[in-house]
């Protein structure tokens, strides 16, 4: 699993803007001053970044991930942070230790339910929190509207759950199965909405999205992708999409921020 740095940079914005506030402000408060973080597939500190946006102060960061040119980006961005170059499907071997919060960003949707599983088992026999943003809900809007939406979005969806590297990807239903399995374990489970909302300002990331989702709904077998993606990227300067996300806050039992 691997992404493009250009892409990355692109989405952060959208990213920021999409959070839901309430939770991310409660995240914060469970990072710290003074308790440790550690962000699973931390690519450049994307998370790292809207924790400071968001106040947070005084917390130590471990940045983990298995693509060492976004670590050294990362190391760079954030001197003061822990860097961990490591493999996100050895559970066991996450660096747990001190570990008040476990952040993540875009990530569940990429997994499987046998990874989330078995990183919320370690996390409940830490007593540690999850705060997971940005999973992807299943759910896209365009306008202007287009007579394939439908197809690309239902071709789009099959392609996300298919192997990411972890095994059946949850795709849509990452953030439903990610509470169901925390909330099993005792965790109070906290779900609210992160859509992208991408105006006509966006349009250099539009034009990496439409590539992007047109590329997987060909490879789903959707033979019109290429000529969806055409005739989108003709109304940009006036076109809107609006791409579902879900943000998730998994508090273990006992937790103090509970109620």
């Amino acid at each position: 699993m691997g992404f493009d740095p250009e892409w990355l940079t692109l989405r952060e914005p959208a990213d920021g803007a999409a959070r839901d506030a309430a939770l991310l402000r409660r995240a914060v408060a469970l990072a710290g001053p003074g308790g440790c973080v550690l962000d699973l597939g931390c690519g450049t500190g994307s998370t790292l970044r809207a924790f400071e946006g968001a106040g947070a102060t005084g917390a130590h960061w471990r940045l983990l991930d298995n693509d060492a040119d976004l670590l050294a980006r990362a190391a760079v961005l954030h001197p003061q942070a822990e860097i961990c170059e490591g493999d996100l499907a050895e559970i066991d071997a996450l660096p747990l230790d001190g570990v008040r919060l476990v952040t993540a960003s875009a990530l569940f949707d990429l997994v499987s339910r046998d990874w989330v599983e078995r990183l919320a088992a370690r996390l409940a026999a830490e007593g540690t929190a999850m705060y997971a943003a940005l999973s992807y809900d299943g759910v896209m809007r365009w306008s202007p509207e287009d007579a394939d939406d439908a197809a690309v979005t239902a071709r789009f969806n099959a392609h996300q759950r298919g192997d990411k590297g972890f095994g059946a990807a949850l795709g849509p239903d990452a953030a439903a199965v990610a509470a169901e399995i925390f909330e099993g374990l005792g965790y109070e489970v906290h779900l609210a909405p992160s859509a992208w909302r991408l105006g006509p300002e966006a349009a250099p990331m539009q034009r990496l999205l439409l590539a992007g989702i047109a590329q997987a709904a060909g490879e789903a077998g959707f033979a019109g992708a290429d000529g969806w993606r055409a005739r989108r990227a003709r109304v940009l300067a006036e076109g809107w999409a609006e791409i579902g996300h879900l943000d998730l806050l998994a508090l273990p039992p006992g937790d103090g921020q509970r109620g």
